[in-house]
């Protein structure tokens, strides 16, 4: 079999066009794909009116949009819960109120404020617009910055210390994989406290918000220490492009991206868990059900990640790994 030294330049050359056609594909499946077929699709909102008025405005939007008729009350804790993305409150007069809140994606918020203010013209002239939990633009972004932030910091770790590693010929052991993750999630929060604070002075960084960026930042660096641990320098193929899942994907509610997305990446990517749990805790709302959600995933994340990543017998390829990347192999003398 030839060897690839001795293989005519035309083939490699060739070889490497696929390589790079293939990258295309995927960074365009992953990123620009999900963002160019973004459309509404069953948008939860509510509606507290009168039930004849109510009934007209549930027939408005048409599949995109998905109506919850009740009372102003129960629309409010609907929206508290983040399962609706807006509430039309129509009273007696007539007067309409499009209530949002900041605590939920702003993605869907402005979907449904703008297909809320519709009905409510259309019916009662231009309505008043009621933010719960008033958001700055700072805060808008904060959470799924620092879920990125979060996860490039311990990818660039993990990968210094594998390679570090193979440079120097030691093995890494348990005590120093632990470590890693540990002070990585330190140093993250530190990172992600320091930006929230220059971004935004009134951004609460309390217990509640440093503990969960923390446990976000330690789970995504127990997960790619132990592919790392596993697979070498080859888990950068799987942990490289999920990083590019975060901005294209988890910055989005699913009722807003094709279902093939919706199924294929959003349902899984770990950042939906950190990014709309942080929010939620970043706007006062730490009974929303997602902060809950978070934990426990964040949670699963980081106790799978810390058995791979320390458990003892696992590693025994990886540690023969600084001998054959440089391809020296010791032989001892019997």
């Amino acid at each position: 079999m030839t060897s690839p030294a001795r293989r005519p330049a035309g083939v490699l050359a060739l070889v490497a066009a696929v390589a790079g056609a293939l990258v295309a594909v995927v960074l365009g499946f992953l990123t620009f794909g999900a963002q160019a077929t973004v459309a509404p699709d069953g948008v939860p909102v509510a509606v507290a009116a009168p039930p004849e008025i109510a009934q007209r405005i549930a027939a408005h939007g048409g599949g995109q949009l998905s109506w919850t008729v009740t009372t102003p009350a129960d629309a409010r804790k609907l929206l508290e819960d983040k399962k609706v993305y807006g509430v039309l409150e129509l009273a007696p007069g007539p007067s309409a109120t499009v209530v949002t809140s900041g605590a939920v994606n702003p993605a869907g918020t402005q979907v449904a404020q703008q297909a809320l203010t519709g009905a409510a013209t259309a019916l009662a002239g231009a309505p008043k617009q009621e933010v719960l939990h008033p958001v700055s633009l700072a805060g808008r972004v904060a959470p799924l910055a620092a879920s990125a932030l979060a996860w490039i910091g311990a990818l660039v770790a993990g990968l210094a210390l594998t390679q570090l590693a193979k440079r120097t010929g030691r093995t890494v052991g348990a005590g120093a994989r632990f470590l890693q993750v540990t002070g990585i999630g330190v140093l993250v929060t530190a990172v992600v406290a320091g930006f929230f604070a220059l971004w935004d002075s009134a951004l609460p960084l309390d217990a509640g918000v440093l503990g969960f960026v923390f446990l976000a930042a330690t789970a995504f660096a127990a997960l790619q220490a132990g592919l790392l641990r596993l697979l070498g320098l080859r888990a950068m193929a799987v942990l490289g492009p999920l990083y590019l899942v975060a901005p294209a994907v988890a910055g989005q509610v699913p009722e807003l991206l094709n279902p093939a997305y919706r199924a294929l990446l959003w349902s899984w990517t770990p950042f939906r868990f950190s990014t709309e749990g942080l929010r939620s805790l970043l706007q006062g709302v730490p009974g929303a059900p997602d902060v809950t959600t978070g934990l426990w995933m964040l949670g699963a994340l980081l106790a799978a990640g810390l058995l791979v990543t320390l458990w003892p017998g696992a590693s025994a390829r990886q540690e023969a790994e600084p001998h054959l990347a440089d391809r020296v192999v010791e032989v001892g003398v019997h």
